[in-house]
């Protein structure tokens, strides 16, 4: 499957969890019902009863849900992770960075927050967030400390595919939803706890706290029967998408011996995969790479490992998932020791120079809506070419919360004198004198980047961002959208940018809104209109060049339906209104409008680097993520 129907699938998969859920709730209301009928409840207090059962189910996913409102943070705190420095001088933790650095700018999506859970020892981690713009990625200390960096980075990229599958925000729901149906267990067991408390103190027991003692076990029964629903729909859900994470894992990383290590290493170590350290393994074991409770069967949320390496390698058999564990008892791994003998040094890879400014490759449509989210090893050695060639104090800026809004803002600052002057007006108006100034400081050094750097530096700034004020990031998203329409001379790329940097900051601000109701085609033909018109316009001087353009990326998406070509002035401004309906476009639509507007961008097969840049940015507007190089 590719990215669109990976994520028409988990779609599907959300509809699947709200019938699952809603047949759970059915049956709890129905136990309890029953249970107090044997009681001799008259029907007048059954349906009482049903109507509290349904509030407090209700009440606690809604509680839940809130308490989750910061997404990926959230839920890696609340395990115990801490966030990785900054400026750490811990090796495991640097190697981390750049691994999850590479991944990142490999996909095309921004860098997510990482966490390391460091008093489990247990190899394990997950991913978690509502979009790819609130992720984050937390890590054991024992995967740090047990895996080499190839392992390291099949675990990533298996974590990755979840972010770009779209299970995040259905892990989450899941959280949310399944804590309603355990909360009938849990005030069943306080009941229980509270009245054997009065028992100790004792008070003897009346007819009416023997009342409260049945209904307390009554209500403890029922929500081991949540426990069961919840377990069986975590299952039902987690286990399809683990292997197809694992698949995505190999496709992103073009090898298997690195995700299928890490999986020896949880079958054949002590430490197994199992998290140890906190009470909240119950709810999210299904967003964890490997097994986080021991359950088997019916319940497992994962499938067994064995069958997970055979997958990756179909020889491997038990006989030798044994003969590691014998090994590794007499010499456990050392990961860091691993890739000194494989090579490995603290120190970044030198990798070849970045292509020429003026390179043009040939491309094709489908194959560019097919490259969505699915890097492939050649992005990888770009991401490696990319990272390397950053200059270290940008990077080490973008890593800064202080300093990551002004260089952000910097990428968009005009080497135009007379539009760079009202621009640091509005900065100054917005957020302040200095942070104008550091932005305009740094635009020199920003203009001189190789237009291939302009997108992952940018993406390299959002864990710090996240770091600010929700008031902080309304402001800067505003400020962003303030620098473009200073006037109208400014290009489709600085648009483009600054719509792409403007929408995952509105992501990153409130990632917990649902999405609205999907759209047709049909109910977005004046936008993709206009858009297609605009990209035919400014990125062809001839107008019959244009026309022919144009149609190239309009007959994809409606055939040979009647919408003629119809320029007017060329404004980039006008593509405000089109963002919205377009992004609410179902996954297959999409992918029909990604293909053409790369016929439209390149009608002629061919795309400068800058054009492709462009292409980038577009993408990433449309929340579907392109890899830095383009086949």
């Amino acid at each position: 499957m590719n990215f669109f129907e990976r994520q028409a699938a988990a779609r599907r998969q959300s509809i699947r969890l709200l019938l699952l859920f809603a047949l759970a709730v059915f049956c709890i209301v129905g136990a309890v019902c029953l249970g107090f009928a044997l009681l001799g409840a008259s029907l007048k207090m059954l349906v009482v009863v049903a109507f509290i059962t349904l509030l407090v189910i209700a009440a606690g996913s809604l509680y839940r849900l809130n308490s989750l409102r910061d997404g990926g943070e959230a839920i890696a705190r609340q395990l115990g992770g801490s966030e990785v420095p900054v400026h750490t001088q811990d090796f495991q933790l640097q190697r981390l960075r750049n691994v999850v650095e590479e991944i990142a700018i490999a996909s095309g999506v921004p860098m997510p927050r990482l966490f390391v859970l460091e008093r489990e020892k247990a190899i394990n981690a997950f991913a978690a967030g509502y979009t790819p713009s609130d992720a984050a990625i937390a890590v054991t200390r024992g995967a740090l400390e047990k895996l080499n960096r190839d392992e390291l980075q099949g675990v990533i990229a298996h974590e990755f595919s979840h972010i770009l599958n779209g299970d995040m925000r259905l892990n989450i729901r899941l959280i949310g939803v399944l804590f309603g149906i355990l909360l009938i267990g849990l005030a069943g067991k306080s009941l229980l706890e509270n009245l054997n408390r009065l028992s100790r103190g004792g008070r003897s027991r009346d007819n009416s706290a023997e009342l409260v003692l049945i209904t307390g076990l009554l209500l403890f029964a029922v929500g081991y029967t949540g426990v069961f629903f919840g377990r069986l729909i975590k299952a039902g859900v987690s286990r399809s998408r683990e292997m197809l994470a694992d698949a995505s894992a190999v496709q992103f990383t073009r090898q298997t011996t690195g995700l299928a290590g890490a999986l020896k290493k949880v079958a054949a170590l002590s430490v197994g995969s199992q998290l140890r350290e906190t009470d909240k393994a119950e709810e999210v074991s299904h967003m964890l790479f490997g097994d986080g409770l021991g359950l088997s069967g019916l319940f497992a949320t994962h499938p067994p490992l064995l069958a997970r390496i055979q997958a990756l390698e179909p020889g491997f058999a038990a006989k030798d998932l044994e003969a590691l564990h014998l090994q590794w008892l007499k010499n456990p791994p050392d990961g860091l020791a691993e890739d000194r003998l494989s090579g490995f040094s603290a120190a970044l890879p030198v990798p070849p120079p970045l292509p020429n400014i003026t390179t043009e490759v040939a491309i094709n449509a489908q194959a560019v809506a097919a490259q969505v989210a699915t890097p492939t090893n050649d992005d990888y050695v770009a991401a490696e070419q990319l990272i390397h060639t950053l200059p270290d104090t940008l990077r080490q800026r973008a890593h800064d919360r202080q300093s990551a809004p002004a260089l952000l803002l910097g990428l968009l600052l005009s080497a135009n004198t007379r539009l760079a002057a009202p621009q640091q007006a509005e900065i100054t108006r917005r957020m302040g004198e200095k942070i104008a100034h550091d932005a305009s400081a740094y635009q020199p050094q920003l203009a001189r980047l190789h237009p291939m750097l302009r997108l992952p530096l940018a993406a390299l700034t959002f864990p710090a961002l996240r770091q600010r004020s929700c008031s902080d990031l309304h402001n800067l998203a505003a400020t962003c959208d303030a620098l473009v329409h200073v006037d109208d001379e400014v290009s489709l790329f600085e648009y483009a940018l600054s719509r792409m940097l403007q929408a995952q900051l509105n992501d990153a601000i409130e990632p917990w809104q649902n999405r609205r109701r999907l759209l047709k085609l049909s109910q977005t033909q004046q936008q993709a209109r206009t858009l297609l018109t605009l990209l035919a316009q400014l990125g062809h001087a001839d107008s019959d060049e244009a026309r022919r353009a144009y149609n190239a990326g309009i007959s994809r998406l409606y055939g040979n339906e009647a919408l003629p070509y119809q320029p007017g002035s060329p404004t980039v401004q006008i593509l405000d209104a089109v963002w919205p309906s377009l992004d609410r476009l179902s996954p297959m639509g999409k992918q029909l409008l990604i293909e053409a507007i790369t016929l439209t961008i390149s009608h002629d097969g061919r795309v400068t680097l800058e054009e492709s840049e462009l292409l980038r940015s577009v993408c990433a507007i449309l929340h579907c993520p392109l890899p830095p190089v383009l086949h």
